[in-house]
Parts: C-alpha cells; structure tokens; sequence
C-alpha cells in the first residue's frame, strides 16, 4: 500500500458505465445516459464514482466499460485514465461478458491482482465509509472469497435484489462479513418486507470484488461459452486483429449478468454490510431523496415559482416552471419534452420509454 496505506497496488477497479439512459428519463437519454449527469454535485455521477476510489488507486488502476457511442464523453469526464483503459463494448451483452473482457485487459498488467466492478451511476454520500468497506472486500479477495456489499436496507423495497447472509466470516480482517446463503431478485412487497423485518438480508448493490483469476476461473466452470468466446478475443487482444476479433465475436456472445451467472452459483462468497448512504438513483423520486430539500420538501432546480406545493421534486431547464397546488409530484422540463408524474408512480418512466420506442419516435429517446 502506498499513500499512507491508502492505496492498494493489487487493486483494480472496473466502473461499468454501459447504459443508454431510461430510468431518468427525459434528461437521460440515449446520448447522454444517467452516468454522465450531474444528480445534486459538481461532477457527473461517473466522475464523482472515479474521485470515489481515487484514494485507493492510481489512474492506471481505473478502467471504465462503456459503449462505442458514449467513450468519446467518458474520456472527457475522466482525462486521468489511459487511453487504453477506456474498455468500449461494441453492444451491450449484461455485465458477466463486460466483466469477462475487462477481466483480460487487467490480467495482461497485473495477473494475480485483484478486480473491484463497480457501477457509474450510484450515489454514496458516505465515501470514507465507502472505502474502508471496499478495503475489507479486497483483503477477503486476497484470501481467495468472492465479496459483495450488501446496503442495510432502510425500508421494503421491491425494486432491488436482496442478499441472505450466513454464518460470520471467521477470518474477516476489519468490518465483519458473513457467508451469503443465497441471492434473491427483486421481490414482492410481502416478501420485502419479511426479508426486512428479519434483520438478515442486505440489499443487493451490485458491487463485487474477487480475484482477477477467480471470476475467469468462475467463467471457465459455470459460463463455459462465455469463457470461450472470451479465450478467443484474449488470444487476439495484443495483435492488429484485435478489434477486428473483437466485433466478431461479440455479437455471438449470449446476454447474461454477473448476478444470475456467477453470483448465483458461486462458491465462497461473503458479504459485507454497509450503511454509506447508497442509492442507485433509479428514478426520478430517489433523485428526490439524494438532493437537500427545502423547508416545504421541495427540490428545485432551476428558474421557478411556486405556491401551495409541497415534497415535490422541480427539474427545471431555460423556461420558468410553474406550480400550484402540487403534493409529491415530478416535473422535468428539457427542451423538448416535460414530464409529470407522481412520485410513486416514478418506476413506470421506463414503461413511457418503451411506448416512445415502439411508436418510432426516436428523436425523444
């Protein structure tokens, strides 16, 4: 470790930063997906997961997984990284196939370190937190487990996967961890709110750490066609024909995530709980609930006026918005499209989207 045993010299760490941009939709769109917005900071939601882990690495630590339509903007946002590290998808396959071929650009540099997949588009307001827990992960990495951390769930919620734990991790070296009996998607509202209530399921981040070897290995054994398309572009990833091999044989890769691929199945895998202040900001009322409100729980930005309206969430753009009357409401106005919609029925913009798609109005999305 290097800077005053801040910086781990095994790690690496992979952002996922692969989508077209739904959820926040209209200012997400298919040009500028959610990662590259600012959601209540300075920087866009992909800088501020790079500036996250920079304490712990050095640039050339950080790669970043992303599609042909959008390297030119990740560059942008993080000119720290080699060019090489930006890792662009010719299509999106889930994340087990992006993890697999950030797996191989890693082992080439550093074949018995360590892998951190993390995704552009989260929210931790607790970043020391955040790196202490990310710390303990790659010390259970470095003993040879799979590590995820598991979010302290705040209420039933449906819309994510949640994670049982076990028996304590005996050889845990800082934050306890626990063996994870099982990987749950996304529940029902009764089953939420057992699993809540039980005190021994944590939600599922997404974030997972092991060793480069062990998610090849994992590959090798439970994803066996992924793995070999995977052996045929690292035996071509040195050579003129890279991207060539590449755009061959990507296409024939079969979708699948790390979740239901690996996760699932694996053998070894601890978690760790945390309570950091994470939210994926998955629609327009997290956004709400990322942001400090007003004394009426307002969130507002943007040129407004507004009269007998509260705990109602105002994206504003050039024109002035106006309000009356609003209780737990969404507005986004951007130049083309205003959206409104009560909170609670924030989920469905994605249901919007897909109408959109469907009725060919491409110049929306």
């Amino acid at each position: 470790m290097r800077k005053g045993d801040l910086t781990i010299a095994a790690l690496n760490i992979l952002i996922l930063a692969g989508g077209f941009g739904t959820r926040l939709w209209p200012s997400s769109r298919e040009h500028m997906p959610k990662h590259l917005l600012s959601i209540g900071g300075e920087h866009s939601l992909l800088r501020e997961t790079y500036l996250r882990i920079a304490p712990l690495v050095e640039p050339h630590q950080v790669y970043v997984a992303t599609a042909a339509a959008h390297a030119d903007q990740v560059r942008a946002h993080l000119p720290e990284l080699p060019s090489e590290n930006i890792i662009v998808e010719p299509m999106g396959k889930g994340t087990a196939p992006c993890i697999g071929l950030a797996a191989l650009h890693m082992r080439r540099k550093n074949p018995h370190g360590v892998m951190a997949s993390l995704h552009a588009d989260h929210v931790i307001l607790d970043p020391d937190g955040f790196r202490a827990a990310l710390q303990s992960a790659v010390a259970l990495a470095e003993k040879g487990y799979i590590a995820t951390l598991g979010i302290t769930p705040r209420w039933a919620e449906t819309g994510f996967g949640y994670i049982e734990r076990g028996e304590p991790v005996d050889d845990a070296p800082a934050m306890p961890a626990f063996h994870v009996l099982q990987f749950t998607e996304k529940p029902d509202a009764e089953r939420a709110r057992q699993f809540v209530e039980s005190g021994r399921y944590y939600w599922n981040s997404g974030i997972f750490v092991w060793q480069i070897s062990r998610i090849l290995d994992e590959m090798r054994n439970l994803l066996p066609d992924l793995s070999a398309a995977l052996d045929e572009i690292d035996c071509a990833l040195d050579s003129p024909d890279a991207c060539a091999v590449l755009e061959r044989v990507w296409p024939t890769i079969q979708p699948v995530t790390v979740d239901v691929g690996i996760m699932e199945r694996a053998r070894r895998v601890v978690v760790i709980p945390i309570s950091v202040g994470w939210n994926d900001v998955g629609s327009w009322k997290a956004v709400a609930e990322v942001i400090q409100a007003d004394g009426a729980g307002n969130v507002i930005l943007g040129e407004h006026v507004v009269l007998d309206t509260a705990d109602t969430l105002i994206w504003g753009g050039k024109r002035l918005v106006a309000a009356i009357g609003l209780r737990d409401m969404v507005i986004v106005d951007t130049d083309d499209v205003v959206l409104v919609c009560p909170k609670d029925r924030a989920q469905d913009v994605k249901a919007l989207v897909e109408m959109l798609r469907k009725a060919n109005k491409r110049q929306y999305l």
